[in-house]
C-alpha cells in the first residue's frame, strides 16, 4: 500500500532535522520517509493489538527495533546516532541499544552480524601480525563481537580499548582472523 502526505516544515526546522539526522537540508524528505514508516508500523501494531506497550521503555525499544529496519539499513547505529535522535544520554542510549540488541535478539540476528561484519571490514592493521585497530562508539557493538568470540573459542583475547584512546579497540590477529571467518567478512590486509 503507498501512503503519501505533506507536512508543512519552514526552512529552519528543515535544516533543524537534517542536521539531527545527518543529512543535507534538500535530502531530508527523502530520509524522512524511512521514519514516517517505522511510525506507521509503530501505530498499526499498536491499533492490531500485536503491541500495546504500556512502558515507555518498551515504546521507545521497540521503536528504536523499527528504525534499525527502515532507517539504519539493518544496521544497529551508535549510541550518538541514538542520542541525537531519541534526545537521550550515552547512557540511556547505550541502555537502549543493549535492551534492543537483547530482547529482539533473534529478530536482529542479521542486522547485528552485519554491523560486526562492517566493523570488522573497516579495521586497520598496525603490523603484519596485528594487532588490529577499529574505531567504534558503540560498546555494545564491541560486547556483541566478545561474545561472538567467545561462542567461537573461549581462548581467544577478547577485544580491548586501546590505551590512551577513547574508541579505538584492538584485536589480536588470531582473534581477528576467527571473527572475519565465521562473520564471511573480508579481513583487512596491512599496508606498509
Amino acid at each position: 500500500m503507498r501512503i503519501e502526505f505533506d507536512l508543512n516544515l519552514d526552512p529552519a526546522e528543515i535544516a533543524e532535522i537534517g542536521q539531527i539526522i545527518g543529512t543535507a537540508p534538500a535530502s531530508v524528505p527523502t530520509a524522512l520517509a524511512g521514519y514516517g514508516k517505522s511510525a506507521l508500523q509503530e501505530y498499526l501494531a499498536m491499533m492490531r493489538g500485536q503491541k500495546a506497550l504500556k512502558r515507555g521503555t518498551d515504546i521507545l525499544e521497540y521503536r528504536l527495533f523499527l528504525l534499525v529496519e527502515n532507517v539504519f539499513a539493518g544496521n544497529i547505529p551508535d549510541e550518538q546516532t541514538v542520542s541525537k535522535i531519541f534526545q537521550t544520554t550515552a547512557t540511556e542510549s547505550r541502555g537502549l541499544l543493549r535492551s534492543i540488541i537483547s530482547k529482539y535478539q533473534y529478530l536482529l540476528r542479521d542486522a547485528i552480524d552485519q554491523t560486526l561484519k562492517l566493523v570488522l571490514e573497516g579495521a586497520t592493521a598496525e603490523s603484519a601480525n596485528g594487532p588490529y585497530l577499529v574505531t567504534m562508539n558503540s560498546v555494545n557493538v564491541i560486547e556483541e563481537l566478545n561474545k561472538k568470540l567467545a561462542s567461537i573459542d573461549g581462548t581467544l583475547a577478547s577485544i580491548s580499548k586501546k590505551r590512551g584512546s577513547v574508541s579505538t579497540y584492538e584485536i589480536t590477529k588470531s582473534s581477528y582472523e576467527q571473527l572475519c571467518t565465521v562473520l564471511a567478512a573480508t579481513p583487512a590486509v596491512y599496508v606498509p
